[in-house]
């Protein structure tokens, strides 16, 4: 069953293949900006632990148990 920590790490596979494929469409600004963003978020939930997206999954999926997620 998937948990919120896996469905997070689903969703960044997900938004880094729509970057490739903006990049391939040469869309290269919105592609710049998507990266961008997604930068902010990974570097804001490194440096503070709170991750927006992943409090909403929480909501929705159950948090995850395994030892590899708890960091």
């Amino acid at each position: 069953m998937l948990c919120a920590e896996r469905m997070q790490r689903i969703v960044q596979a997900i938004i880094l293949g729509l970057i490739m494929g903006l990049a391939g469409a040469q869309m290269f600004q919105l592609a710049f900006i998507v990266t961008f963003a997604m930068m902010v978020m990974l570097f804001t939930a490194g440096v503070t632990g709170f991750c927006p997206g992943l409090m909403i999954l929480k909501k929705i999926f159950p948090p995850c148990d395994t030892p590899e997620t708890k960091g």
